[in-house]
């Protein structure tokens, strides 16, 4: 049955219909030639986009699901890791390995590298916003802005990056968090009247949401919010900016002056929320105005690609590669203190120590499926997020001037 929405079923996505052509017709010959050759195939990546200097692994969950019950192993580091693209003598750090018929796995190859490259990309932004804003409260808005369809993948991958919580119901239910929101601009134009919309959101909506009112929708943003403060009084959480950029000048003005006027007149407890436009770029002057709760949309949800490849390494257990990949399988390391990467032959006796610093080396691959069956914990979103913040902690530093700025 054709999508009414111009989606892809789960199980054409299992079935393979989500494949470019061209492994299709790879597939043909090989079958045709009766050829079958067991291979070792690496997802790597040579560069990250811009000026990233350390990405966030994300996908891992959704590359077990698509090879369970495909006759192949599959080899993972964890999800929410973050990773270089290169170890330190320029080898290509593989994130994720598959040893199998490459007959058996070649029609996933586009679905593979299409839900790593987009979670990973969604979870490096998220992560890089979180390290800016490590003692606020960050918010993932973007649903709106991607098709609906792929909106609790989405949602669950920017609060794998460090978003404190996510706007949508059903990416609130994959991530098992209380879906975050209050009241948008027409509700105030419902009532046509903000303290009569601010008082009866108050009275019906239950006491466990918290009471954060917009205040930018008929009138002043500072006006809109001492009324809001007088109106619902104590029980007021927050007010939220979302000034339309007609009107904005500098957001980061009336941010300051919203918050001086709260001040002056008693309401220090309540916070000032921001949405609209942020990024990496504006977040930190918004901060610094006095902002406490950032909603981000479009720069999670429409974040750019981390573009990994599927690459052949090895053929029938010798190494071999096209020009431009490093052949053979290999053994990702990565320092438990400085978290640099070394790379070395799959098999080979490992050296514990970190040439950089002299910190511990941990393996980082995991068999996660053998022969179709999926051999290793699942782990909950909220596990994975706890990691990413233990993480960018320590890795923040490494992308210049994003802290402090």
């Amino acid at each position: 049955m054709q999508s009414r929405f111009g989606t892809a079923s789960d199980d054409d996505i299992k079935k393979g219909m989500t494949t470019d052509v061209y492994f299709v017709n790879t597939l043909n010959v090989l079958k045709k030639k009766r050829m079958s050759k067991t291979v070792a195939a690496e997802f790597t990546i040579p560069h990250l986009p811009g000026d990233w200097k350390w990405g966030l692994y994300a996908g891992a969950d959704e590359l077990v699901s698509l090879f369970e019950g495909v006759n192949v192993d599959l080899y993972s580091i964890p999800n929410g890791t973050v990773f270089h693209p290169k170890d330190a003598k320029g080898v290509n750090v593989p994130v994720a390995m598959l040893h199998g018929d490459y007959a058996t796995f070649c029609v996933y190859e586009t679905a593979a590298l299409g839900l790593i490259c987009h979670a990973s990309g969604i979870a490096t932004t998220a992560a890089r916003l979180k390290a800016l804003l490590f003692d606020r409260r960050v918010l993932s808005f973007g649903v709106r802005r991607i098709h609906p369809s792929i909106s609790p993948f989405v949602d669950k991958y920017a609060y794998v990056g460090g978003c404190d919580a996510v706007s949508s119901l059903k990416g609130a239910e994959l991530t098992a968090q209380r879906a975050s929101g209050t009241m948008p601009h027409s509700l105030i134009l419902m009532f046509k009247d903000q303290k009569k919309a601010f008082k009866a959101f108050d009275q019906v909506i239950p006491k466990e949401i918290p009471r954060v009112a917009l205040v930018d929708t008929l009138a002043d943003e500072k006006v809109e919010a001492l009324m809001a403060a007088e109106t619902i009084g104590k029980g007021l959480r927050g007010v939220r900016l979302d000034t339309h950029s007609s009107r904005r000048g500098r957001f980061e003005d009336i941010v300051a002056e919203v918050r001086w006027e709260l001040d002056i007149r008693g309401y220090k407890d309540v916070k000032i929320a921001v949405s609209g436009g942020l990024n990496e770029k504006n977040v930190v002057e918004l901060k610094q105005a006095g902002a406490e709760i950032f909603g981000i949309g479009t720069s999670i949800s429409n974040a750019r690609s981390v573009d990994f490849a599927l690459d052949i390494v090895e053929i029938e257990g010798k190494p071999f590669a096209k020009r431009g990949k490093f052949a053979g399988r290999k053994e990702p390391l990565r320092c438990e203190r400085c978290y640099s990467w070394r790379c070395v032959p799959f098999g080979e006796r490992l050296d514990p120590k970190c040439p950089r610093c002299g910190g511990k080396m941990r393996k980082m691959l995991e068999k996660v499926v053998e022969r179709g069956k999926v051999v290793a914990k699942i782990e909950t979103a909220s596990d994975a997020r706890r990691r990413v913040l233990d993480q960018i902690m320590k890795v923040s530093e490494l992308d210049e001037g994003l802290r402090g700025r």
